[in-house]
Parts: structure tokens; sequence; C-alpha cells
């Protein structure tokens, strides 16, 4: 029994096109266009930690509600009590707003960049 190699035929190894130089990337190679990166990136994280301090404040707040207020822990409505009531459902919809109200200000950061890119 004798052994076999299939290859394929040597080709020339392809090129990738180049991308046209945009306003962004020249922007982003420029000082001006630093800066300008700079503040995006330091919006983005004041965002980000306005966001994450405000749902942690009102994380310490419920606590500060249960620990203050022993009577929920016994307190039931069907069953279950009321402070995993108010964790399980009151908080989601704060996540959500939360989420919903991130995005949309980051959006509007990245937006405002795009502008001040395309102004230069």
């Amino acid at each position: 029994m004798t052994r076999v190699r299939v290859t394929a035929p040597q080709s020339v190894a392809r090129v990738a096109p180049k991308r046209p130089y945009n306003s962004r990337e020249a922007a982003e190679d420029s000082d001006v266009g630093q800066v300008f990166v700079r503040s995006l990136i330091r919006s983005q994280l004041r965002l980000a930690v306005v966001v994450a301090s405000g749902f942690l404040l009102l994380l310490a707040a419920y606590g500060a509600m249960v620990a203050l207020v022993p009577q929920l822990a016994q307190m039931r409505i069907l069953g279950v009590p009321v402070n995993w009531i108010i964790l399980g459902v009151a908080l989601y919809p704060v996540i959500g707003l939360s989420a919903w109200l991130y995005n949309r200000s980051a959006a509007r950061n990245e937006a405002r960049y795009r502008d001040l890119v395309e102004e230069k």
C-alpha cells in the first residue's frame, strides 16, 4: 500500500485590501484627536461610576431598611417574606432602568465624540 499526499496547488498569498484612512483614524493620530479619545474614555468611565454608585447606594438603602425594620423579615405575602419580594421584584425594574439609562447616555457620549471628530 502506498501513501498519497493530497495537497492544494500552491498559490500566491492574498494581500488584504487596504482600508481607506478615515477621519476617525486621523483624529486618533493627531494630538487633538488623542485629547478627544481620552475625553470620551473619561466620560464613559464617569458615567459607569455614577450608575454603579447610584445602584450600590440603592442596595445600601435597602440593607439599612432591612436592618432598621426587622419586622419585614416576619411579614409574609403568600408565604414569601416581604424583604425577599422587595429584593426580587422591586429591584429588577431599577436594574433595567439603570441599564437603559446607561446605554442611552453612553450612545449620546459616543455620538458627541463622532460629531467632534467629523467636524475636525
